[in-house]
């Protein structure tokens, strides 16, 4: 294999990074990357664990010196958030990514990159694999099926843990220390629907939205960028007041942790009524265009004649869909009052799409308060039943509270402050990392998550400073030998 990462420092981080990159790894899909680093680990001689969910817990005794030290867990996760651009020629289930350099970036080619979290994989590996860098024991625990859920977190058996201190390295910002994020749950509503044959409404059309810029639900929430799944639902809902219509189909966005970027709504028209359809999306392409020119200036509203043959819904399941997507709660909900700029709260409909019998509507509910998490599941619920939806929950996992007597981050304060000779930012996050999930489950645990500059994560523009992965590994090597 003819390394495209060849030449950057560390070499070791660069070269596995390069390597798990070959392997697809989407959430549900981790049996290649499971299976590899095991074999890494009996390469090397080390005690390794691959669970029935297939996470892996490899352990390395501590160097000279660090022979009594206590254990500290290096924590990540290896599934990646799958995302391209429709059109795009990748198939996440058997390609390997295509990594390309540019500047002081590494991006694949079309697609998620996978540094969120495989930069985590890397830093793991490399360590493993030194014989040179001074440490206490280690374990390295790489969970599963983080992004869709935490159900790798979720089936860990704390008999299998027996660190008590844990640096998470899923943070993706150099130079912030996170002490506390939100807690989260992900809600499905089901909307049925009943179909019709009519010659009424012959002409179909397709409305696309395209070319905004998505991003993480929870690191990206706060910068005000364009919902596709909303946006349709305030064109659609125009088009109930001004035309006699049938929806056919609804699909949009792919992860519920992922703001959706591209949608696509079919409906069936009389063909009398194509003037004022084109009228309204011209106009909404107006409206988007000012609205969003600041954060999604390339946003794009299109309207296409479809030749095929496709049953509509009939009429009152066509308003029932439009209103429940309109209706939905999705955005910011609330604000922290104790922290400046923090999300508190927000929901966001991340995927809608429609089966052969009904209108499936997925979203991520983010809070670092439990309630208020509650409080929008409720709401969302009451909105399903009004419009006869039914709501389900598939997943949910605990904020992390902030702990005030942390040795861990006193330690890495110090290290930070005696190696660039300032304060290191301390912070909390709207997103969610494991790190709740696994004090619930083992209890009492000294928690620190870092990591390095990683942009438009969850988009096919995500890319990784190589500058910073370099930083936070010699920040990360600081902080083992200081913790003698």
């Amino acid at each position: 294999m003819d390394y495209v990462l060849k030449n950057l420092e560390p070499k070791p981080v660069f070269k596995y990074f390069e390597d798990i990159s070959q392997i697809p790894r989407g959430s549900g899909n981790e049996r290649g990357i499971s299976d590899f680093l095991v074999d890494f680990a009996k390469a090397r001689g080390l005690e390794v664990i691959q669970d029935d969910v297939l996470n892996i817990i490899i352990r390395k005794d501590g160097t000279k010196g660090y022979e009594n030290s206590p254990r500290v867990i290096i924590q990540g996760h290896m599934d990646m958030v799958c995302e391209k651009n429709i059109g795009t020629d990748h198939d996440f289930e058997k390609d390997p990514l295509k990594l390309r350099i540019k500047d002081d970036f590494i991006y694949a080619t079309d697609t998620t990159l996978g540094a969120d979290n495989g930069i985590a994989v890397a830093y793991a590996m490399a360590l493993l694999d030194s014989k040179e860098i001074p440490h206490p024991p280690l374990e390295v625990l790489i969970t599963t099926d983080e992004e869709t859920g935490m159900t790798g977190a979720s089936n860990l058996d704390p008999k299998n843990v027996e660190g008590r201190i844990l640096i998470n390295v899923d943070s993706e910002e150099e130079g912030k220390l996170l002490v506390s994020c939100a807690g989260g749950l992900r809600n499905k509503i089901t909307l049925p629907v009943l179909f019709e044959d009519s010659k009424e409404y012959k002409d179909i059309y397709t409305i696309k939205i395209r070319g905004l810029k998505g991003g993480h639900s929870g690191m990206e929430i706060d910068k005000g960028r364009a919902n596709s799944n909303r946006l349709m639902s305030r064109i659609l809902v125009n088009l109930l007041e001004n035309i006699d219509f049938r929806l056919i189909s609804l699909n949009g966005g792919s992860k519920n942790n992922a703001i959706p970027r591209e949608m696509d709504a079919y409906i069936a028209i009389n063909s009398n009524d194509y003037k004022k359809l084109n009228e309204i999306i011209e106009e909404y392409n107006k409206i988007f265009k000012n609205e969003y020119k600041t954060v999604d200036s390339d946003v794009k509203v299109s309207l296409e004649k479809v030749n095929e043959n496709k049953r509509p819904f009939s009429k009152d399941s066509t308003e029932k869909a439009i209103r429940l997507l309109y209706m939905i709660p999705t955005g910011i909900q609330s604000m922290s009052m104790d922290i400046k700029g923090l999300v508190q709260s927000s929901t966001n409909l991340g995927v809608v799409t429609t089966t052969k019998d009904s209108v499936v509507f997925d979203s991520a509910v983010r809070s670092s308060i439990a309630s208020l998490r509650e409080d929008i599941l409720l709401q969302s619920e009451m909105v399903a039943k009004l419009l006869g939806a039914t709501l389900y929950t598939t997943s949910s996992y605990p904020e992390w509270e902030y702990d005030p007597d942390s040795k861990v981050r006193r330690i890495c304060e110090k290290v930070y402050k005696d190696e660039y000779g300032k304060d290191v930012e301390i912070v909390a996050i709207h997103a969610g990392v494991e790190c709740g999930l696994f004090e619930e489950r083992f209890g009492k645990l000294d928690m620190i998550s870092f990591g390095p500059n990683l942009y438009d994560v969850h988009t096919p523009q995500e890319h990784a400073s190589i500058s910073s992965v370099s930083n936070v590994w010699d920040y990360l090597l600081a902080v083992l030998k200081a913790m003698k």
